[in-house]
């Protein structure tokens, strides 16, 4: 009998958490573009995931210099920048040069907990004072298993590059 229970255990507790992910690192390559303007300003990067429902479920970079010009990433600021400024605040770095940078994120969301299978949207946007604005976005599913994203360059944004694990 004691054999009997551990098994049913073993398999209800499998059911309850078939629905999550492993969270495994995951490397988003983007490249900022020079662009040249008399008047260059390093754009404000946002980078985050949104879930099926279009909600946002993790922020994984946020390049920024003024909060003011938080605004001009128009969608982040919606989704984001505008409800959950402990977040922003935690996560804002400082806006960087033309150039390749390489991104890392663990799967999970914003609390800290993987993310359950299903679909989800990765967002970049970026966007320069005196300058344009670009927003990408690629659909993924999880578990993912090395899928590779692939998104070309647009406006102040380059090419983006992203191996979801």
């Amino acid at each position: 009998m004691k054999l009997t229970g551990a098994c049913l255990l073993v398999c209800i507790t499998a059911l309850f958490c078939q629905s999550e992910v492993t969270a495994a690192q995951s490397d988003i390559a983007l490249q900022l573009p020079a662009i040249e303007t008399s008047q260059y300003h390093r754009p404000y990067v946002a980078v985050w995931v949104e879930d099926a429902q279009q909600q946002p479920v993790k922020l994984i970079a946020l390049w920024v210099e003024k909060p003011d010009w938080l605004k001009d990433l128009r969608r982040f600021w919606r989704k984001i920048g505008r409800s959950n400024t402990a977040l922003v605040d935690a996560v804002s770095g400082a806006t960087q040069k033309p150039g390749s940078y390489t991104l890392h994120w663990d799967g999970k969301d914003d609390t800290g907990a993987a993310l359950a299978a299903g679909s989800y949207t990765l967002f970049v946007e970026a966007a320069r004072e005196q300058g344009g604005r670009s927003l990408v976005k690629h659909e993924f599913n999880l578990p993912a298993q090395g899928a590779v994203i692939d998104i070309a360059a647009e406006g102040e944004l380059g090419a983006v590059k992203a191996t979801i694990r």
